[in-house]
């Protein structure tokens, strides 16, 4: 028996049924984009939430020691915590920043990251605060450099990530563009370092300067003007399919 010969399709219909394939699939991806920004949004909305909730909470004792390996930076980062021990000016880093805090200063300068030095004599690195250029060098800023045992307040910071725009660090020189304790651990030969670093409260220092309080709180969360712009776009592909299958019935 023959096989059947099923005619062609003609050819004014082909092109139009590879652009309703093409418009298909256009919207697909559309629809799909949109959804996963809502879901990123739901993800960013916990997120801050959590972050809020650990940031003004009463603050906790710092992990100890033992833990330090096994801890889960999504688990601690923005934690309150305190911290006794003594600071070691003597080997503080200096973190650029092309701003400073949410506190009017504007200008280039630094985060001044100092080890503190825990009564079991491991160290944890301390974000002290904000200085401006013309404060970089300790000695303009005596009076913050405070001796003796101090107890401190702060958020648990995880290490910061560096991406293709970050210079690379060169502690020979004092030049450091990312804040990392354990680069600034073995810089300084300190071997039992916390893996993360303490954000100071912002609370005034003697002299004025650092400048405490270098949290970031500023997190943007658009994902929900991203997703209303993948689906405005996903119903304009619909409604222009819908307009150009009107005009051909029409004709």
């Amino acid at each position: 028996m023959p096989t059947p010969h099923l005619p062609p399709l003609a050819p004014s219909r082909l092109p139009l049924a590879l652009a309703g394939g093409v418009a298909l699939i256009a919207f697909a991806i559309l629809i799909a984009l949109g959804t996963w920004q809502l879901q990123r949004l739901a993800w960013k909305q916990d997120l801050l939430q959590k972050i809020d909730t650990r940031m003004h909470a009463a603050p906790a004792p710092l992990p100890g020691e033992a833990e330090w390996a096994t801890l889960d930076p999504d688990a601690y980062e923005y934690r309150h915590v305190t911290a006794t021990g003594i600071f070691d000016h003597d080997r503080e880093a200096l973190i650029f920043r092309a701003s400073g805090p949410n506190d009017g200063l504007s200008q280039p300068g630094y985060v001044v990251m100092t080890p503190l030095r825990l009564a079991s004599g491991a160290h944890v690195i301390v974000a002290r605060g904000f200085v401006p250029d013309d404060r970089r060098d300790p000695s303009t800023r005596r009076a913050g450099q405070v001796a003796g045992e101090v107890t401190l307040t702060g958020l648990l910071r995880a290490p910061e990530t560096r991406n293709a725009f970050t210079p690379l660090d060169n502690p020979a020189k004092g030049l450091w563009y990312t804040r990392d304790p354990a680069l600034i651990a073995a810089h300084f030969g300190l071997e039992r370092a916390a893996p993360f670093s303490i954000d100071a409260d912002p609370v005034p220092l003697p002299g004025g300067w650092p400048k405490a309080g270098v949290t970031p709180v500023n997190i943007p969360n658009s994902h929900l003007s991203y997703a209303l712009t993948w689906y405005g776009l996903a119903a304009t592909l619909a409604a222009f399919c819908g307009f150009l299958v009107w005009r051909r019935r029409g004709h």
